[in-house]
């Protein structure tokens, strides 16, 4: 049986604009996880990853880096008991 693992994260730099919400649903929907990503007003990219804890802390490792042109400057991760939908969707900015 494998584990589960469910975070809520905030990625912080120039996370806006660089195509980071449609890489990380690409990202994320190879891993086979769950949750969403969004962009939020304040200039970060929050997301929740729900699934295999080892895929889970893979993705995690891969939001440090992001696509090509992003300039990730911190990572937050923090657990988290919100529900989330099956499959891995983009939701809407707030």
């Amino acid at each position: 049986m494998t584990s589960m693992k469910r975070v809520h994260v905030r990625i912080h730099g120039q996370v806006q604009g660089v195509w980071f919400r449609g890489w990380t649903v690409d990202e994320a929907s190879q891993r086979g996880l769950h949750g969403w990503v969004r962009n939020v007003h304040n200039g970060t990219v929050e997301a929740v990853f729900a699934g295999d804890d080892a895929k889970v802390d893979e993705m995690i490792q891969r939001c440090h880096e992001g696509p090509p042109a992003a300039r990730v400057s911190k990572v937050d991760v923090e657990a988290t008991e919100e529900p989330v939908d099956s499959g891995f969707y983009q939701a809407p900015s707030v």
